[in-house]
Parts: C-alpha cells; structure tokens; sequence
C-alpha cells in the first residue's frame, strides 16, 4: 500500500522548499529533496542529464546516449530510469526505442533551491 501523505515526486518537493541559504529546511523537507540529489550524485546520471538536457529539443533516445558510455546498454537504462524515477526526466516509448526529455521545472525547482536568492 502506497503512502497517500506522499504525493509528490523528489523533483516537485523541491519547488515547495525554501532556497537553502533563506532558511533552513525542516527533517521532512530535506528528506522530500534528498532523493532528487541522489539521483543527480552518480557521475553517469549527471551526465546523461546534462547530455538529454543540452540536446536539441531537450530530447534523446536512448540509443543516441549508449555511444557517450562504455557502458552496457541495460545499465545505462538503469541510471534512466533512476533519473525518471526521481522526476528529472519524462520518457516516452516510440516503437522500440525509449526517448527521455529533460523536466526543465523540476531542474528549475533544483536551481532555485541550491541558488543565491541574492544573485
């Protein structure tokens, strides 16, 4: 049974949090954001996203992100779907390709909470 007090993604929880230098976040907020930055921890994740984020359209399919790896097809799936999984990439399946884009809002979100309001 699933959890009805947790109804958004780690990427939509960062939006409702403060930027970290205004104000300290709660437990429960820091444990809501954690698994976004976790997702984005892993070098390979954090490439790939930089890699579907920068692409033109803000899209890849699966198959033009293997090349940029030496790494097993099936693992770099893995770390998509981590990467999905989180809220940081929206994917659509075309025929028998995977095509991922980057959720600009939930990157947006991330900015904003690790950003200098200041700046």
């Amino acid at each position: 049974m699933s959890n009805p007090l947790v109804l958004l993604t780690p990427a939509e929880s960062a939006a409702c949090c403060p930027p970290l230098s205004a104000q300290p976040l709660t437990m429960e907020q820091a444990g809501q954001v954690a698994p976004l930055l976790k997702a984005l921890a892993d070098p390979v994740r954090l490439r790939l996203m930089s890699l579907v984020a920068s692409r033109e359209g803000g899209e890849a399919c699966v198959c033009d992100l293997n090349d940029a790896f030496d790494l097993s097809q099936p693992t770099i799936s893995h770390h998509l779907k981590v990467l999905h999984e989180s809220g940081l990439l929206d994917r659509e399946k075309r025929g028998v390709w995977v095509y991922y884009r980057a959720r600009t809002g939930a990157l947006a979100s991330l900015g904003a909470l690790i950003g200098d309001p200041s700046s």
